[in-house]
Formats: structure tokens, sequence, C-alpha cells
């Protein structure tokens, strides 16, 4: 019996298994034949020739890690063999290799919402934003007892959800951490997919409604409301007289064609395996790369995650000022990990390895494919609005809730989530799920949305690719929903970096 694998680059020294293969079993590579020496989980690696201890292992033509000890053609190459080469921080060179997208005339509409400021949302939702964990409780009280209310009109389309987002900061924090929380939360206040939004608030925390405002900036009064729940008798009596009156606001907005060259998509990974940077998340650098040539906006972020694929990221860059903007973004990061006294490259996680990931070169080598190929207009730093078109970078760890709440504060529209291992969580926007293999897509398909398995079975990345931005378009239309909406898992986590009082 023949092993079934996968050679991503004429420059590897090994494949990728692509089922299970059994010691003994054959493995041919160009019509060259040799044994299997181990048995070799799918998703894991395969040395194809002999390899002596200090050599590199290449994967997609890049080295993802060094060897420990001497291997024979047909062993399994892992964590017992392979360590990372990377180790502190990195001096850079600007090496400018750019790759301009032909911009496209004709650019597809899809169905959404004008707001009075000019910006475009994709939904027609009413936000409560809370600034403080202690009056979690109430708030999603008020929520729910909201969309009790107007289920009717949510039934009918004319507002779409009521949305609580709880969250345990707000208050006991100091300096720059009540800073992240302030700038998250605002950039909550601010996102278009909320035709309506009402700010709670205690009365005596951190962060105060009135200190909270210089973070929000101007607003549209009829927009946004305020509420302390320390200066009202029956808190759920009136805060519900106060989404009266958003709700009569957002049912205003009618849903018109706008050009896809208004949406923001974020993009994100979580739960990897061996087989995301070779289906989903080159799938997803696809859609960024379609998208930026209609004029649209794409952001990637996960930071820890662009580690020993900086560089790739970094020669993207438009210009030396950019290019200095992403040192800045990753040496701060690491910056932050010293400064906890923690391993700057502490990672794959469990399920990673699990999955066939071995380094967090490999890793990020994966990861920043969901960048695709096109020019890194700008970096943005945590809690700020992304602005301008093409592909962006973000400041935010790689944790999934952070980094999607992150991309969410940023202005994403929609969230891309590529997955190996699958996780049902989402965000405060659509958060499309899309699974590397379609095991996966067939075990969770209440979690999974899209199945980029395909590309494993014979279904070409250019026929893929269009038909994955044809659901985005509905998606954003409001045709479809993702499991995330269906469900209704919403969250939000913040980033924080600092002490407890």
């Amino acid at each position: 019996m023949e092993a079934n694998v996968l050679v991503i680059n004429e420059q590897d020294n090994i494949a990728i298994a692509l089922d299970d293969i059994k010691e003994g079993m054959n493995v041919n590579i160009d019509d060259e034949v040799f044994k299997a020496r181990d048995d070799i989980p799918t998703g894991h690696k395969v040395a194809l020739r002999d390899i002596s201890k200090g050599e590199n292992i290449i994967r997609y033509g890049y080295p993802i890690g060094v060897l420990t000890e001497d291997i024979k053609q047909g062993q399994w190459v892992h964590t017992h063999n392979l360590k990372t080469n990377l180790e502190g921080k990195l001096e850079y060179d600007y090496q400018p290799q750019l790759t301009e997208l032909a911009k496209q005339d004709e650019i597809p509409n899809f169905i959404g919402y004008r707001r009075k400021n000019g910006d475009v949302g994709i939904r027609n939702e009413i936000w409560i934003i809370n600034t403080v964990g202690c009056i979690n409780k109430p708030v999603e009280k008020m929520a729910m007892v909201a969309e009790q209310k107007y289920s009717a009109e949510i039934e009918a389309g004319e507002i779409d959800a009521i949305h609580a987002f709880p969250h345990p900061y707000g208050c006991s924090q100091l300096g720059g951490d009540l800073e992240k929380t302030q700038k998250a939360l605002a950039g909550l206040v601010k996102h278009p997919n909320a035709a309506g939004v009402l700010v709670v608030g205690l009365g005596c925390e951190n962060n105060l409604i009135g200190d909270f405002k210089e973070f929000i900036g101007d607003y549209d009064q009829d927009r946004v409301k305020f509420i302390n729940l320390q200066e009202v008798e029956d808190e759920i009596e009136e805060c519900s007289k106060i989404i009266d009156e958003l709700v009569a606001y957002a049912k205003e907005f009618k849903p018109e064609e706008i050009p896809v060259s208004k949406l923001k998509i974020g993009l994100k990974c979580g739960g990897s395996d061996s087989f995301s940077g070779i289906t989903a998340n080159p799938l997803v650098g696809r859609i960024s790369d379609k998208l930026s040539a209609y004029g649209g906006t794409t952001i990637l972020t996960e930071v820890p995650e662009m580690f020993g694929a900086e560089t790739i990221l970094m020669n993207r860059a438009k210009d030396q000022a950019t290019f200095e903007k992403i040192i800045e973004l990753i040496n701060g990061f690491k910056d932050y990990f010293i400064s906890h006294d923690q391993e700057i490259y502490e990672n794959p996680s469990p399920g990673n390895k699990k999955g066939g990931i071995t380094t967090l070169e490999e890793k990020s080598l994966g990861c920043t494919q969901k960048g695709g190929t096109s020019i890194v207009q700008d970096v943005f730093f945590y809690g700020e609005q992304v602005t301008g078109s093409g592909l962006n970078l973000l400041e935010s760890p790689g944790n999934d809730l952070v980094a999607t709440t992150a991309l969410t504060v940023a202005g994403a529209h929609i969230v891309l989530f590529t997955t190996g291992r699958g996780t049902p969580f989402g965000g405060p926007v659509p958060t499309v799920k899309i699974s590397t293999n379609t095991n996966l897509y067939n075990k969770k398909n209440n979690w999974i949305d899209y199945n980029a398995g395909k590309l494993l079975e014979g279904a070409s990345m250019e026929e893929l690719a269009d038909d994955f931005f044809a659901y985005i378009i509905d998606l954003a239309s409001k045709k479809v929903r993702t499991k995330n909406e269906l469900n209704d898992y919403r969250e939000i986590a913040i980033f924080k970096d600092g002490v407890t009082l």
C-alpha cells in the first residue's frame, strides 16, 4: 500500500502525510520510492532524504527549524528531533518585494447599511456596552428582555439583534491597562454594525462614563445613549426605555447596494493544524488579495504568530516608514514577552503539535499566508480603527477571543477564522469558521461555515476562491448567516497588561 503525501515546495526536504502512514508503507516522490521508517500521523512530516543533525528542515521553501539528531529518509520529523531556530530580538533590513495587484474596474456590490457619518454596516443591530464588569448580569438581562420585546421586528428584519458583550474589566485597572479597556470598548461603540448603542456604567468605576466619552470622541446623540445604574431606581425599566429609542432610530436605516470596496475583513486562525498553511490560510489569502484589488480592506493580526515569518511581511511594506512601523509592531510584542520574563517563542500550542505543527517558524509561515501576496499598506496598534484600503497589520496577541475582538474594534465587518481542530466561539461580528480539512467540516458542521479541505480533494484554488468570495458577499448581504450568529455565540475579550487593584 502506498502512502498519500504532499510536497508543497520543490525546495522542501519533507513531505506532509495526507493520511496516516504506517511503518513500511511505500512513499513515492517523483517516481523515487522509499519506505516509511515510522508510523506518521495525518498532517505530520516525513523526511524525503537522509538529513544530518544541525541541518534545517525546509517547508514552504523556508527553514522551519533545525534537526537535533541525524535522521534517515522516511523518518517522522516532529518535536522529538526538530527545534526552532528562533531566539532573541533581531535586526532587520528593508528589502522590498512588492507585488502590485491589478485593480478591478467592475466592483461587485453587497446589501448593507449606510450610517449618517458615512460608515457602512452589514448588520442593523443594537449593542449594549458596559463600562465595567460588575454590571455584566443586569446588562445581559437587558439584552434578553429587549430581544424578547422586539422579536417581531427581528423576525421581520427591521433590526437584526440586540446584544450585550460582558467582560470583567473597567475597574481596578490603572494606566495603560485601563486605557486598553477604554480603547477596546470605544471601538465597539463606534462599530457600524451597531445601528444604536447603549453605554451602561455603574457610577463608581475607574472607567467612568465621563472619562470614557473622551475615547469615543464625537458621536451621534441619537445613536449612542448613556446611563449610570446607581442613578436610577429600576435599571431594567429605565434601560428598556432607552432601547426603545435606539430601536426606533435603527429602523430608520434601510438596506441598499454598497460596493465591496467598503468592506473590512479581519483575518484570523486558531486551532491550526498542518493543513492550515496548505488549504484554509492560502484560500483566505486569495480572498485578501481579491478584496484588496476591489479597493476593500483586510486586517491581519496575531503578532506572535508572525515571529519567524515577519521578514516576508516587512519586505512587502509599501515604504520605509511602513517597514519601520512593522519593526515597532514585532519588537514591541517581543518586549512585552520579555517584560513578563516569558520565552518569546513559546509556541505552538499542544493542539497545534498534535495537528502536525512542530515549530513557531512552521506555524508562522502558515499563519501569514492569510495576508495573501499584496503590499502591506499600514500598521495599527491595539484599540485603533483601521483606515485606508488594502492589507493592514494590527497589534494583538494570538489568543482567539482577544484577537477577534481586536479585529472587531479595528472595524472589521467580518472575521475569517481558519481552523484545523475546530472551535465554537464567535466575536461580535459574523465570524466565519473555515475548516482546513473535510473531516472537521463533517464532524463539526454546527461550528464550521466553509470547507477549505476540498483543496485536498481535487478542487482548484481559483474555483474555490471565487465560490468563497461569493459566499462572503452573500454573508454581508444577510442572505446567509454564520454558525456563530445562528447559535448566538458572541463574545469579547479585552487585552489586559497590568496589575489589578
